[in-house]
């Protein structure tokens, strides 16, 4: 199988190369970038862990190939956090709300909910319960989560 070039900003700074084209974005962030924040749960787009924002929108890095986003920006979990390692609005909350547990899911909360509050800023519990759909956590109960969203939405 041949290689296809990709150049894409992550974390606002450039990461290219050559890949097969059957590489997913998932796997690019993790062994090309080194980013190993952004987790792979199910591989079928089903539980979130792999939520990565491509040009601001929240999308499952698992079901995108890394040649669909040439030319584009990625932002991983590591790329949230200020740039002197402050953690953001979004991070501080769920660490404040014990909206984690073991841990696994949280990167794909940390963008998904991240994304959720740059649409709507002052969500409802229904709409952040609906934005938050897509990501599943089999520790939480999503009851601190729900909580860590409210509070970051309060705090930016």
């Amino acid at each position: 199988m041949h290689e296809l070039p990709v150049e894409l900003s992550v974390n606002g700074r450039p990461h290219g190369g050559t890949v097969e084209p059957r590489l997913t974005l998932a796997d690019f962030l993790r062994e090309k970038c080194g980013l190993t924040g952004t987790h792979l749960g199910c591989e079928h787009g089903a539980c979130g862990a792999c939520t990565v924002l491509l040009d601001g929108q929240a999308v499952r890095s698992c079901l995108i190939f890394a040649v669909q986003a040439d030319g584009q920006e990625v932002t991983t979990v590591e790329g949230v956090a200020g740039d002197d390692g402050e953690l953001s609005p979004v991070q501080a909350a769920m660490r404040e709300c014990h909206g984690l547990q073991c841990g696994f899911c949280t990167p794909g909360f940390v963008t998904s909910i991240t994304a959720l509050l740059r649409d709507n800023p002052t969500p409802t519990d229904d709409e952040i319960r609906e934005g938050l759909s897509g990501n599943f956590c089999r520790c939480t109960g999503y009851q601190g989560i729900v909580n860590a969203v409210k509070r970051a939405a309060e705090t930016m």
